[in-house]
């Protein structure tokens, strides 16, 4: 990632209320970690892998991304709201797709940390995050 793209970014979504590494620039009760952002061999497609850690009861609020998501929780009790589908609690071990727009949140339910590992085939040179109106 460029340097003037990750300035862009971060500040797009720190003034959503939302992050992307670096670990200083956090929700409340939310720590995200960058881990992998790689071009991809379709055309104008990258993938990013981060960590998200919540702690009890924190929200990541409604969102969606320029591609797809697919979310594994690697510890306690998450809930995603995923448009108007019902929501759904995932514990460690399960996983979840997020179709490419589709408005969604993610909030701890557990009694302790939670943590999930995001994988996203989105879009280069879009905003990875774009808070839902």
């Amino acid at each position: 990632m460029t340097a003037p793209y990750r300035i862009a970014t971060t500040l797009l979504l720190a003034a959503a209320g939302l992050t992307l590494a670096p670990a200083n620039a956090q929700t409340a009760g939310i720590h995200r970690t960058d881990l992998v952002q790689h071009d991809l061999s379709a055309p104008d497609r990258e993938g990013i892998q981060v960590r998200v850690d919540f702690e009890p009861g924190a929200i990541a609020p409604k969102h969606s991304h320029p591609g797809e998501e697919i979310a594994h929780v690697l510890q306690g009790t998450l809930e995603y709201q995923l448009g108007d589908q019902v929501p759904a609690t995932l514990k460690a071990g399960d996983s979840l797709f997020i179709p490419a727009g589709t408005p969604h949140s993610a909030r701890n339910v557990g009694t302790g940390k939670a943590s999930e590992l995001a994988t996203y085939v989105v879009k280069k040179g879009l905003p990875l995050v774009v808070p839902a109106k």
